[in-house]
């Protein structure tokens, strides 16, 4: 079945609700914020991930991932700043958590605030999701899967494809931000908890740098 040049809508709608559920640096992010800093923040976080999102898929469509494998060496630099980029943010979370501990007259979101400098969410979702160049391959390697060649207009089936996976990324997003703004309320009054939590985090996001080092192109 070819759907205005989509092959098969159907698997790769399938495909796509499986890729956006894996968790991932942004949708952790978005739930970390919202956690600390309630629902219009996480809110914030998301709209960088959409933008930086939109941006990544727009790179993909106009051959980015060509790019960075024809040019390895730039694809080493924007790799190796996208996992320190992601490690300091989770050191700064581990640091945080045992501040929280030692510290009894710092509250639970003061001090998660300024560890990961909550001040501009967007701007930070935006770095984390730009700086991540296995997505722009990976992005490519799923997408020609589903597009037909021979259509008269690719732009069109990539716009479908792009648009059921921003319509299923801004509904996950929306439930981790209500999720950790409920979660707030039960972490406020319980420091321990909140600093386990933090620092859980912290260690995801050191994990995900590590991950992001040794990917390679292939």
């Amino acid at each position: 079945m070819n759907f205005y040049g989509v092959t098969d809508l159907w698997t790769y709608v399938l495909g796509a609700l499986g890729i956006v559920l894996l968790p991932g640096p942004n949708s952790i992010y978005v739930l970390a914020v919202a956690t600390a800093r309630g629902v219009r923040e996480g809110y914030k976080g998301a709209l960088g991930i959409f933008v930086g999102d939109s941006i990544l898929l727009m790179f993909t469509a106009l051959g980015a991932a060509s790019l960075l494998r024809a040019y390895p060496a730039l694809f080493m630099v924007v790799k190796y700043a996208g996992a320190a980029y992601l490690g300091w943010l989770g050191l700064t979370l581990i640091w945080a958590a045992v501040q929280k501990l030692r510290n009894k007259t710092t509250t639970v979101i003061d001090t998660e605030s300024a560890a990961i400098n909550m001040q501009n969410p967007f701007r930070r979702a935006l770095v984390i999701s730009l700086l991540n160049p296995k997505a722009i391959l990976f992005l490519l390697s799923f997408f020609v899967q589903f597009i037909d060649p021979n259509y008269a207009t690719p732009a069109i089936p990539f716009l479908i494809l792009s648009s059921v996976v921003m319509v299923f990324s801004s509904l996950y997003l929306s439930i981790l931000i209500f999720l950790g703004a409920r979660l707030a309320k039960g972490f406020s009054q319980r420091r321990r908890l909140s600093a386990s939590l933090s620092s859980g985090v912290g260690s995801l996001f050191v994990w995900f740098g590590v991950k992001l080092a040794n990917a390679s192109l292939h």
